[in-house]
């Protein structure tokens, strides 16, 4: 039976730079001889040769790779209007389409609607319903290039629609296609769930992607995050999907800004080195 050795363990590049660039190529170098399984970056709006040609790097190193995105007010999945519903369809088979060339497995980010974006009341069932129909539809571009999307749950200083993983769990019922899934993000479940335990059980079913993410952003192990709880149930939930580290740094001065990162957690390659050791040593402590 597989265990959580089994999972592979990523790195997200957002600690250094949103943009992917020939720049990053000893970082994953460097990421390849830590003894990481594979990658995440952010998708932006540069050509898709740029994703081709890292994802040559990336398969000469013998690394894997996933995506991470987010959706401007202007291209949001549960909008009202038709042409921002469109809009957001459009960006999320451009998305596809980069990780696609880059030979990426995974989409994953807070995409069933618009980041920072509030209507300054509870969601509405209309709004889960919206945001379901443009995930089928993207789910279905995705089905072609073999990508899996996973959206994510946020914490309420961030978005509204989908905070809990009851919320996202029911959004991903509604959208109804095996090629979108979930995600499980520890730094926002900090925030949002009573228990981690529970908020695992309760979308296990949909489960294919987690984020490894201290309380703080920082480097794995060195906050508060119930990483015990964390381990022990995805073990019991036999988990084998990526367990990939997303900390922030003030790396990229641009992207830093605009989600709030305003210090230094961890030097990046703490975060790295000893964040990869604590995800083994969990994963072998737990391995059932």
């Amino acid at each position: 039976m597989p265990n959580l050795l089994s999972a592979p363990v990523g790195f997200n590049l957002l600690a250094w730079s949103a943009p992917i660039s020939e720049k990053m190529h000893p970082m994953t170098e460097r990421i390849k001889k830590i003894g990481y399984d594979g990658i995440e970056c952010f998708i932006d709006y540069q050509d898709v040769s740029a994703y081709r040609d890292f994802g040559a790097h990336l398969q000469q190193l013998g690394l894997q790779s996933t995506c991470v995105m987010v959706m401007s007010s202007e291209e949001n999945p549960a909008s009202e209007s038709v042409r921002v519903r469109e809009q957001a369809l459009t960006r999320l088979k451009e998305a596809i389409d980069r990780a696609h060339a880059m030979g990426a497995s995974i989409i994953c980010g807070p995409f069933h609607s618009a980041f920072a974006t509030f209507s300054r009341q509870e969601p509405q069932p209309d709004e889960y319903a919206r945001s379901a129909g443009v995930l089928h539809a993207a789910g279905e571009y995705a089905r072609q290039a073999n990508i899996v999307l996973t959206p994510e749950a946020l914490n309420r200083f961030e978005c509204y629609l989908c905070n809990t993983m009851a919320q996202l769990a029911e959004l991903v019922r509604q959208t109804d296609h095996p090629n979108v899934r979930a995600m499980f993000d520890t730094h926002h479940a900090n925030m949002e769930e009573k228990r981690f335990a529970e908020a695992i059980r309760t979308v296990a079913p949909v489960l294919a992607h987690v984020h490894i993410s201290e309380n703080d952003r920082g480097t794995p192990g060195d906050g508060h995050i119930p990483w015990d709880d964390t381990f022990r149930t995805l073990a019991e939930i036999n988990y084998t999907g990526w367990m990939t580290i997303e900390a922030f740094t003030r790396n990229d001065i641009d992207f830093a800004n605009s989600i709030n990162v305003w210090r230094e957690y961890n030097d990046p390659w703490d975060i790295a080195e000893n964040g990869y050791t604590f995800i083994k040593s969990m994963q072998a402590k737990y391995a059932n």
